[in-house]
């Protein structure tokens, strides 16, 4: 297995405007939903939404691998986009279908009906559906079919689902079909999950508020927004947290981020953003004050964006480096815009960019109005 190959493989994508207008390509082949007869529950002993995830896996056998597919809104198959690196990926806009953890989330959305996998592979290993983990030297001996497999050395970049007697279906790479393929546990194979049987999300704090996932361990909050805070709670894992308001308060530095914003949870403790998912100031919050958060100077003007995971490129074409991605609709501040690379996204095809306060750049495609913004030309 090679570099190129692992690397075009952390397929728990960061979904995003990233998406290359290029010239017409093959779309999925006629038997994509057709299911493989090698595919299905192999071995006994699942619960009946872990079979119900294995059969929707198996129906998709053919579908194309696409980075990026399968994180739309609604779990599905949808359009990728180029990785920016892989060469295989260039035709990933035109391809339908999934990535690893877009065809996982999707398998367990059509066996609950819940989006209880929204997220990279890398957040699926550390979901707080798991009910069991299985460490890598384990094997295969303890796993069930509709277990999660992943791979990934320190940060987890491939998950497929386990069939039974030594088979899983998997979304591989760009330039390949879903697919069942023998169960890999050399390498950088990191152990399984087990999702929840009943399918039930754990369920969200109590007094309303917006839910919103946690990340990271052992994670505090205080009486304050600040750490010098007394500590109320302590979080061992992963979980949902529901936030009434944010504001700025106390400079936080942590896991390589850097944020001053804090939200206050339906306890009455504070947490600092940095371990929320989403943007850096979480989107639809109020703020604690009652007033918006000010956007930064440089003369910009505020805009709403949409879609989920959308990135920010250092110059005004989708093969540019990334500079950021909003998991979340948020707001942007725009500076100036310019007609540059077309971008075709979401059904949308689009040749305007927007510059950001932070010199980075964003299709004009997933910011709301019109494809001409209401903004001065760069």
């Amino acid at each position: 297995m090679n570099t190129s190959s692992t690397r075009r493989r952390t397929s728990g994508a960061l979904l995003g405007a990233s998406v290359l207008a290029l010239s017409a390509f093959v779309s999925a082949p006629a038997h994509a939903a057709a299911q493989d007869a090698t595919c299905g529950v192999l071995a006994p002993g699942a619960s009946a939404t872990a079979q119900a995830a294995v059969n929707a896996a198996c129906s998709q056998i053919g579908v194309w691998y696409s980075w990026g597919g399968g994180h739309a809104a609604t779990p599905g198959a949808s359009y990728g986009y180029y990785d920016g690196s892989d060469p295989d990926s260039l035709h990933d806009n035109e391809r339908k279908g999934f990535d690893c953890s877009g065809l996982t989330r999707y398998a367990y959305y059509q066996a609950t009906g819940k989006d209880l996998l929204n997220g990279t592979a890398n957040d699926q290993f550390n979901s707080s559906q798991a009910s069991a983990r299985f460490s890598a030297g384990q094997g295969t001996a303890p796993l069930l079919p509709g277990d999660l497999m992943f791979w990934g050395s320190g940060h987890v970049h491939h998950v497929a689902m386990y069939l039974g007697n030594g088979q899983m279906v998997e979304a591989y790479e760009s330039g390949t079909h879903i697919r069942v393929a023998p169960v890999r546990t050399g390498g950088d194979y990191a152990g399984a999950i087990r999702i929840n049987g009943s399918g039930t999300p754990t369920p969200p704090p109590a007094n309303g508020g917006t839910v919103f996932e946690t990340w990271g361990t052992g994670v505090r909050t205080r009486d304050i927004p600040s750490v010098r805070g007394a500590v109320v709670d302590t979080f061992a894992g992963p979980t949902q947290v529901s936030v009434q308001c944010q504001e700025h308060a106390e400079t936080v530095t942590a896991e390589g981020y850097t944020n001053d914003i804090w939200s206050k949870l339906a306890d009455g403790s504070w947490m600092t953003n940095i371990y929320i998912k989403g943007p850096a100031s979480l989107p639809g919050i109020p703020d604690c004050g009652g007033s918006s958060t000010p956007p930064p100077s440089g003369g910009s003007k505020a805009f709403q964006t949409w879609g989920t995971g959308v990135r920010t490129h250092s110059q005004p074409n989708v093969n540019a480096g990334v500079v950021d991605y909003f998991a979340q609709p948020t707001t942007v501040n725009v500076v100036c815009q310019a007609h540059a690379q077309e971008v075709t996204a979401e059904g949308y095809t689009n040749d305007a960019w927007s510059k950001l306060t932070d010199g980075s750049w964003m299709t004009n495609i997933y910011i709301k109005g019109p494809a001409w913004l209401d903004a001065p030309t760069c």
